[in-house]
């Protein structure tokens, strides 16, 4: 009878599949996506969302690059898949370091949304608009470099907090605009309140913004086939060109860097960038070449970077 019961017990299992997420209205939007796709998909398999809070989240208002990086909104989700208390985490790509956890891997990442960052502002239409020692609100310093670098006066002011929270921090604070990513503000609904798309020419986005990726054990092949039909090739071969070139570059939340590729046909072309956190400094280059070369573009893009001067602004933030 006990053999029975062990049967169907794992029988059950393979019926069911469980996402990890954090608990963001931005994330759960995110992990339901995936949800009623798969759901679609497999009209038999039963897809339950677990909420997971990480260290990211519990400590919202010191600087990420003071608390460890984007990783920290990852480690317990990470760990959930590791203990097998779910089967798929699900994040935004942006926040996913290069090196992941012995034992995990990304297994798909779905088609990206809108790469750019936008500026929101109550009252002003564009950042070309805004007059001199306008307060910006933002909290990455790839933003920030960006910002200083186009307007050396802009005074940057920290801002932490989810999709909403930043929203409603714009009329508290009185700032005169802040930055957020277009795919967030898109995915939520909010495309009414953006002012202005900004260009990578002026913004060069972060390295795998607006993609969704799902991570999952290494060697759960029952999972990995399940998730196939969602992964995007031409997202993947833009991601593996972007990650490749931070993982040169040894990128984190203290460094401002940043990379965008693009795919046409079979070719791709990355621009990548690095740059000082008063923006006085910033190297800006690009590379191009077929999909098939991505990670090579990616990685040579960072060593161009490097052999111009991007060495040396790294080591400055190491100081």
């Amino acid at each position: 009878m006990a053999a029975v019961e062990v049967q169907i017990t794992r029988t059950m299992k393979r019926k069911q599949l469980i996402l990890g997420t954090r608990g963001s209205r931005l994330a759960l939007w995110q992990a339901n996506f995936i949800k009623e796709q798969m759901e679609e998909e497999y009209g038999d398999i039963a897809i339950r969302i677990q909420v997971i809070k990480t260290t990211g989240d519990k400590i919202s208002q010191e600087p990420l690059a003071d608390i460890g990086g984007k990783g920290l909104f990852l480690k317990e989700i990470e760990e959930a898949l590791l203990a097998e208390k779910v089967d798929i985490g699900v994040h935004s790509m942006k926040d996913v370091p290069y090196d992941l956890p012995h034992g995990l891997k990304i297994g798909a990442i779905l088609k990206r949304e809108d790469a750019r960052d936008v500026f929101i502002s109550e009252k002003y239409t564009s950042l070309f608009n805004l007059p001199k020692h306008a307060r910006i609100g933002t909290s990455s310093v790839r933003r920030q470099s960006q910002l200083k670098n186009f307007r050396p006066d802009f005074e940057i002011v920290p801002l932490r907090g989810n999709v909403e929270t930043r929203l409603k921090k714009l009329n508290v604070t009185k700032l005169s605009g802040i930055i957020l990513a277009s795919a967030g503000m898109k995915r939520l609904g909010f495309i009414q309140k953006i002012s202005e798309y900004l260009a990578p020419s002026l913004m060069l986005p972060a390295v795998g913004q607006g993609a969704i990726g799902l991570e999952v054990r290494q060697g759960d092949e029952r999972v990995q086939k399940l998730i196939g039909f969602l992964n995007d090739e031409k997202t993947a071969y833009e991601l593996t060109a972007e990650r490749e070139f931070s993982k040169v570059l040894g990128g984190d939340c203290k460094t401002p860097i940043a990379a965008f590729a693009e795919v046409d046909d079979d070719r791709l072309k990355i621009t990548g960038m690095v740059a000082s956190l008063d923006g006085r400094e910033l190297i800006r280059d690009q590379m191009e070449g077929t999909v098939r070369e991505a990670a090579l573009l990616g990685t040579n893009l960072g060593k161009v970077l490097l052999g111009q001067g991007a060495r040396k602004i790294l080591r400055g933030h190491e100081i």
